[in-house]
């Protein structure tokens, strides 16, 4: 990519950018996610492509889809099955004898529309791909069992529906869609999550079993779905997994358990795809777990477990076994101060690999099973992630990114630790400077650092500094990011700090208590500290400094724009603001309800410092975002506006607002519109130069 490349919007928006990596049950098939611009350069689709895991031959693509082609999973013998949005074809009349869902004269499905559900299709080694399950509400995960090739699928299905009728959900979905009635009745919480409304529908898991060619739909062989679980209290939690056994015989599901006060938890059942039996494997009320994987031979279900956070303690999250028939759970590497994630077994079930924060980074470790025992297994700067082991246990698939780099795909050598890069769909771009890092000692002695990206030339005319505080708050910098991505600023003459105050994943516990609870405390002083060091230096100019963040960030931005006037402007994105008004709406308030009382929330609410904010303020905020509601950008704004607007109404804050878009700014318009007005904002108030409409908004 030219050098221009970060400050070319359209240029960046367009890039192709891999989204996931998997790799087939015998090892032999790597598939990548790629999202790159649709034809009407106003949206993201994802197609497949196959990597060549000895590195030899180039990517391959495997499907061109007009609406995105998400991989579901692999069958047992390698071939690909996936989600889509495509034109089904018509359906055969249904024989006598077909089973309940296959061959009516009317299939749900759709013409590939964006209204329409995704379907699920097989793309064979050789061939084209061919739908094989329609449901009018979609598809949702997918796992296939090893050897048996059992399929399950979870699909969300209407509560009034009867189990064993899937024609009947598909039938009152079409209903549902085509009376235009969007109300939605509850009777539980919550009522939605980041960006999407919850219900009517929820999540049933099913078992696709399959129908003979004579009987199915246009002559292929397709999918007929058996339910499992059925309209039951608690519901099967997407979110936190699923895995079944080699033989087909088990399933092992993350699963939600309703509790007083509008709360609920996350346990883990086992299921017999026979019989649909279900028992709990992992459940405690003062615990949470998810991602469960199930040992080689099948006996042993590892998971992720998280201690419940309180008031005045943050949680605690480790590794945790147990019998795939049940009994007492066994907690592994107790001792570990780091928190591990996505748990994959090597093949001989004697260790587990995972994933962690550390430092700025994000290795993968080698768990040893029997003991406890842990070994780095990446020595360099990367963050992995969609890591999986080859069946020979001898090498690990993963994408590597790093804050300079966007995810690549590589395979480890699980002995050597050697590093290789395998052919890619996409390239990365060069940088226009480098990546360093400022440490510093915060002012209870801890040491705390951030990286440091600096444009090519500082050296010789220091450069004016962009703080940029991530969201989280247990969260790092540690990757590359397209929709918050300093390179940009850096193109422009800018440097961007990138700290890990307080609350920061990746340091161990204490670091993350220094903050818990008192987020107006340590986290911004850890900033400020952080940022005195970044400016001491001589390839900064300390005289020009502007401080940005979303979401947990945006609240820190609102917290120093209410404590400092040392910044010349502050942009501040997705942010909470009135503590006590954010907690009741925000999309899962049982979360903050067990970890801010009524009395740390005023402590450490921004809205009750506007009175001091004298620095100019760029707000943004989503219309759908449910994380952190729009109320809060609204407010914000307007008390803004109330207490710094002259007699004629001038102010010098701005308010981006984006009626459709949520948490994030995800379509490529909105992004260039995003970080335009932010540049522009920036060169008035920290270059001093006049104000300037971004071109996006112009019309």
């Amino acid at each position: 990519m030219t050098d221009r490349f970060f400050l070319d919007l359209d240029s960046f928006v367009a890039a192709p950018r891999i989204a996931g990596l998997a790799m087939s049950p015998d090892g032999g098939r790597l598939v990548a996610s790629v999202q790159s611009l649709d034809a009407k350069r106003t949206g993201y689709v994802t197609s497949l492509w196959e990597l060549d895991a000895s590195g030899t031959d180039a990517p391959q693509q495997l499907t061109r889809g007009i609406t995105s082609d998400s991989l579901a999973a692999f069958t047992a013998d390698g071939e690909v099955l996936f989600t889509a949005k495509r034109q089904v074809p018509p359906a055969a009349p249904k024989a006598d004898d077909a089973p309940a869902g296959e061959g009516d004269a009317k299939p749900p499905g759709g013409d590939g529309s964006d209204d329409d559900a995704p379907a699920l299709w097989l793309l064979p080694h050789s061939g084209e791909a061919r739908c094989v399950l329609t449901r009018a509400a979609g598809i949702g995960p997918v796992a296939v069992a090893r050897d048996s090739g059992t399929t399950v699928v979870a699909a969300p299905t209407l509560a009034t529906t009867e189990s064993d009728d899937p024609i009947s959900d598909d039938a009152a979905a079409r209903e549902r869609s085509s009376s235009k009635v969007s109300a939605i009745l509850h009777d539980s919480y919550p009522v939605r999550f980041w960006d999407h409304d919850l219900g009517p529908a929820s999540a049933r898991l099913y078992v696709a079993d399959p129908v003979a060619p004579a009987t199915a739909a246009g002559g292929d062989e397709r999918l007929a779905l058996r339910d499992l679980t059925g309209h039951v209290p608690g519901a099967f939690g997407d979110e936190a997994g699923i895995d079944i056994t080699a033989d087909g015989s088990v399933i092992v599901a993350g699963w939600t358990v309703p509790e007083a006060a509008a709360s609920s938890r996350w346990s883990v059942v086992r299921i017999d795809t026979a019989t649909g039996e279900r028992t709990l494997l992992a459940d405690d009320p003062d615990r949470e777990f998810e991602a469960p994987q199930i040992s080689p031979d099948g006996t042993t279900v590892a998971m992720v477990h998280s201690e419940r956070s309180t008031p005045e303690r943050s949680p605690e999250v480790g590794l945790s076994l147990v019998s795939i028939d049940g009994g007492d759970m066994r907690s592994l590497a107790d001792d570990w101060d780091l928190w591990p994630s996505a748990p994959r077994w090597t093949p001989d079930g004697s260790g587990l690999v995972v994933a962690v924060d550390e430092n700025g980074r994000g290795p993968l470790y080698l768990v040893d099973i029997a003991t406890g025992a842990r070994r780095r297994l990446t020595a360099d700067d990367g963050t992995y992630m969609s890591h999986d082991v080859s069946p020979d246990g001898q090498t690990v698939f993963a994408l590597r990114t790093t804050v300079g780099t966007p995810p690549q795909p590589v395979r480890i050598d699980i002995d050597t630790g050697a590093i290789t890069e395998i052919p890619s769909p996409v390239t990365s771009p060069n940088l226009p400077g480098e990546l360093v890092e400022v440490t510093a000692t915060a002012d209870d002695g801890t040491p705390i650092r951030s990286w440091l990206a600096l444009p090519d030339g500082a050296a010789g005319a220091p450069a004016p500094l962009l703080l940029w505080i991530h969201g989280g708050p247990l969260a790092s910098w540690n990757a590359w990011s397209w929709r918050w991505n300093p390179w940009t600023a850096v193109a422009r003459g800018y440097a961007v700090l990138l700290p890990d105050p307080a609350l920061s994943t990746g340091y161990g516990r204490d670091f993350i208590e220094r903050g818990w609870g008192a987020w107006g405390d340590a986290p911004y002083t850890d900033l400020m500290t952080l940022t005195d060091a970044a400016v001491a230096r001589d390839d900064i100019d300390a005289s020009r400094t502007a401080a940005m963040g979303g979401s947990f960030g945006g609240y820190m931005a609102n917290w120093v724009a209410g404590h400092t006037d040392r910044f010349d402007a502050i942009v501040t994105h997705a942010s909470l603001w009135a503590l006590d008004q954010f907690g009741p709406t925000t999309d899962a308030a049982f979360f903050w309800a067990r970890e801010m009382t009524e009395e740390r929330s005023m402590a450490n609410s921004p809205h009750l410092h506007v009175d001091k904010i004298e620095t100019p303020t760029l707000v943004i905020h989503g219309d759908r975002d449910y994380r952190v509601p729009i109320g809060e950008g609204l407010r914000l704004w307007y008390e803004l506006v109330r207490q710094s607007a002259d007699d004629e109404g001038n102010t010098p804050h701005r308010f981006l607002y984006f009626p459709d878009e949520n948490h994030w700014i995800l379509s490529p318009n909105n992004s260039q519109a995003w970080y335009s007005t932010i540049f522009a904002f920036l060169s008035q108030h920290v270059l001093g130069n006049d104000w300037e409409q971004p071109d996006q908004l112009m019309s």
